[in-house]
C-alpha cells in the first residue's frame, strides 16, 4: 500500500525521492503515527512534502489512496472499514416512509448507541435499521435515512439530517474580489459609517496650506490624515454544508464588506461557533485561530456580524461534543455569548427567507441568543441591520 502511495504521488508530479520514502517508513516503524489516520496524514506530509504549493497535491493522492475514516473523538475510538460503507445502494423513501422512522431519542442516547454498535459490529452491512452500513434506515452510515444520526464514509449531505460528521471536509474561501451585484449591497453598508481623520498626514490640506502660505509668504504645504471610515467591523461566516446553497451572496458580501470597511476582519466557522475559528479554509484543519484570542485581540468597540443560516441540530448549539464535526468542549451557545457580552453591537445575517425561520428550531435558539438581532440577508434586512450596529 504504502509502495503504491509513493507512485502515485510520483505520478502527480510532486518531486518525492526515496529517501524520504525510507524517512517515512522509519517514522512508521518508530509507530509515531499511533495507528491514527490523522496522525499518519500529518506524518506523511512532514516526510514526504518539502513544498506548500505540493499540498493540495498531496491531499489529492491522499484522498485517493487512503479511503479511511478520521476519528473525530477521543470519546469513540474504533477504526470502521471502507468495506463496511462502500455505495452499492442508496436508500429512496417515500414521505410516509420517512414518517414511521424514530429517532433514538437525543444526543446521549445516540452516541452511546454508537459507541456500543462500534464495538458488537464485525462485518460489512447494508440496508438495514441497526448497524453501520449503507443505503438502510440506521442512524449511523451513509446513502440512507434517519431523522438524526452519524454521517459516516459519506461524500456530501443528502437529507441534511446528519448530527454529527465523520468525514474531514474542505471547504472553499468566499472570494472577496465578486463585484457583480455588490452595488446595492455597499449602498446598504454605507449606512454603518463614521467619518474621522485617522492614520499618517497623507492629504493636502488645502484651506490651511493657503492659510499658512499667506502668512509667511512662501509656499508652505499642509498634510492631513484622510478622511476614512472608521467604523471597525468583525465578520464570521458560516461555510460549508447548507451555507454552499448562499455563496454567491455571501461572496457579494465579502466583497462589498471589503471595500466599505477599511478597518475589517473576517473569520470562517462551521454551522455554530466554537472554540477556534479560521482564515483560510485550505488550512481549517491546521492553522486554527481559538476564539479566545479572538476576543482578546479585537476591542469592544469592534461592530460584529454573523453571516450564516443558522441550519443545524439544535445539539450543534446547546450540547457540548454537540458540534457536528469534532467534538467541542463547551456549547456552541456558550461561545455566541461570549462574544455577545464583549461586542455590544452584533447582529447575525441569515440568507435563508425570512418566512422559512419558524420551521428551523435552531433559528429560533440562534435569534434568541442573538436577542433577536437577526436580519434577513436582503437589501432591507442589511438596512436594518446596519441601523442596528450604528445606534
Amino acid at each position: 500500500m504504502f509502495v503504491h502511495f509513493f507512485q502515485e504521488l510520483k505520478s502527480a508530479g510532486l518531486p518525492v525521492s526515496l529517501r524520504e520514502y525510507l524517512l517515512l517508513m522509519e517514522a512508521l516503524k518508530a509507530d509515531l503515527a499511533q495507528r491514527r489516520v490523522e496522525d499518519f496524514y500529518y506524518l506523511a506530509r512532514a516526510a514526504l512534502v518539502k513544498d506548500e504549493s505540493n499540498l493540495d497535491k498531496f491531499d489529492r493522492v491522499f484522498g485517493h489512496v487512503f479511503k479511511g475514516l478520521d476519528l473525530m473523538s477521543e470519546a469513540v475510538e474504533a477504526e470502521i472499514p471502507e468495506e463496511w460503507l462502500r455505495k452499492l445502494a442508496e436508500k429512496h423513501l417515500s414521505e410516509e416512509d420517512k414518517a414511521q422512522i424514530e429517532a433514538l431519542g437525543g444526543w446521549d442516547k445516540l452516541m452511546e448507541t454508537l459507541k456500543k454498535r462500534l464495538e458488537e459490529q464485525k462485518g460489512r452491512h447494508q440496508g438495514g435499521n441497526k448497524w453501520i452500513g449503507t443505503a438502510g434506515t440506521s442512524p449511523f452510515g451513509a446513502y440512507g435515512f434517519n431523522p438524526e444520526g452519524v454521517r459516516i464514509g459519506q461524500k456530501e449531505s443528502r437529507h441534511r439530517r446528519a448530527v454529527k460528521v465523520w468525514d474531514k471536509r474542505e471547504f472553499r474561501d468566499l472570494d472577496d474580489t465578486v463585484e457583480l451585484g455588490t452595488r446595492n449591497i455597499k449602498v446598504a453598508l454605507k449606512s454603518l459609517r463614521h467619518f474621522a481623520r485617522t492614520g499618517a498626514a497623507e492629504e493636502l490640506d488645502l484651506d490651511n496650506t493657503i492659510r499658512a502660505t499667506a502668512h509667511r509668504g512662501y509656499l508652505d504645504l499642509k498634510m492631513r490624515p484622510e478622511r476614512r471610515n472608521a467604523v471597525k467591523v468583525l465578520l464570521f461566516f458560516d461555510i460549508g454544508g447548507s451555507m454552499d446553497d448562499h455563496i454567491r451572496i455571501c461572496e457579494e458580501l465579502f466583497s462589498a464588506a471589503r471595500m466599505e470597511f477599511k478597518v475589517m476582519e473576517h473569520f470562517y466557522f462551521h454551522n455554530c461557533l466554537y472554540e477556534g475559528v479560521w482564515k483560510s479554509n485550505q488550512r481549517r484543519h491546521s492553522e486554527i485561530t481559538p476564539t479566545w484570542d479572538v476576543l482578546h485581540t479585537y476591542p469592544a468597540d469592534y461592530k460584529v456580524i454573523f453571516v450564516g443560516d443558522a441550519s443545524m441540530s439544535p445539539y450543534e448549539i446547546a450540547y457540548p461534543g454537540g458540534a457536528v464535526e469534532h467534538w467541542n468542549a463547551e456549547s456552541g451557545e456558550t461561545w455566541l455569548r461570549r462574544v455577545t457580552d464583549l461586542y455590544s453591537r452584533a447582529v447575525w445575517l441569515n440568507p435563508v427567507p425570512q418566512n422559512h425561520w419558524g420551521y428551523t428550531e435552531s433559528i429560533h435558539m440562534i435569534r434568541q441568543i442573538m436577542e433577536d438581532r437577526m436580519y434577513p440577508l436582503t437589501l432591507e434586512g442589511l438596512d436594518a441591520a446596519m441601523k442596528e450596529l450604528a445606534r
